[in-house]
C-alpha cells in the first residue's frame, strides 16, 4: 500500500503512527511546529476528530480504507450480549492479522516490513509457506521463518536480535525451533490500541 510522506502523514494526525517517526528527530520537529502561530478558525469538528482518529488507526496497521471498513463492518455485527463489545473485536482481529504478529514478535521492524515479508514467501504457518499478510492466525497456529529463508540477510542475527528483545506477553517465541504463536487472545492491556476504536467505531456509525 502507497502511503506518502511519512513525517507529514504523522504530524497532519497527531501521532507516532510510524516506526520512523517515534524518534526524538519527530518529537522535536513537532514541537517546534506547534509553537508557530496558526491561521484563525474553530477547532476541528466532531466529525473531523473521528476522521483523524480513523486515519491514525487505518494507517498505523498500513491498511487501504477498503481492509479496514471490512474489518469495522465485521465488528460493528457483534452483539450486545456477547462477551466482546465490538471495539473489542475489531482489535483483536488488527492484531492477528499474519503480518502484525510477525512484528509484534520482532522478526520485522515494522508492519510494512512485516507485510512484505510475508508476501516474499518467508514466513510459514504450521511449517507451509503463506503469501498472505492478512492471514487470520488461530492459537493452534505455529509461525515460523520458512527453511530456505534463514539464510537470508533479512534474518541475520535473528536469534540475537529477538534474545534482545521483549515479545508481547500474548505471544512466544521459541529461539532454538524458529517458531512463535499465540499464548493467550490479545487485549487492550497485552496489546495497546492504535487509538479510540470506539470513536472509529461511532465514525463508521454515523
Amino acid at each position: 500500500m502507497k502511503i506518502g510522506p511519512k513525517f507529514k502523514i504523522a504530524r497532519r494526525l497527531g501521532a507516532s503512527v510510524f516506526d520512523k517517526t517515534q524518534t526524538q528527530k519527530f518529537a522535536l520537529s513537532t514541537e517546534r511546529r506547534g509553537m508557530k502561530p496558526r491561521g484563525r478558525g474553530r477547532g476541528p469538528t466532531e466529525y473531523g476528530k473521528q476522521l483523524l482518529e480513523k486515519q491514525k488507526v487505518r494507517v498505523t496497521y498500513n491498511l487501504t480504507e477498503r481492509q479496514f471498513s471490512k474489518y469495522v463492518s465485521e465488528a460493528m455485527k457483534t452483539h450486545a450480549s456477547d462477551e466482546l463489545t465490538p471495539a473489542d473485536v475489531l482489535h483483536r482481529s488488527l492484531e492477528l492479522r499474519l503480518d502484525n504478529i510477525v512484528y509484534r514478535i520482532g522478526l520485522a521492524p515494522t508492519r510494512q516490513a512485516a507485510r512484505q515479508m510475508v508476501s516474499h514467501g518467508h514466513i510459514t504457518v504450521n511449517g507451509r509457506k503463506t503469501t498472505v499478510p492478512s492471514r487470520h492466525v488461530n492459537m493452534t497456529d505455529k509461525i515460523g521463518i520458512r527453511e530456505g529463508s534463514r539464510s537470508s540477510t533479512l534474518f541475520l542475527n535473528v536469534s540475537e536480535r529477538l534474545a534482545e528483545r521483549t515479545i508481547p506477553s500474548w505471544l512466544s517465541w521459541n529461539g532454538k525451533n524458529m517458531e512463535g504463536g499465540i499464548e493467550t487472545m490479545p487485549s487492550t492491556e497485552s496489546a495497546s490500541p492504535a487509538g479510540d476504536l470506539g470513536v472509529v467505531l461511532s465514525f463508521y456509525s454515523r
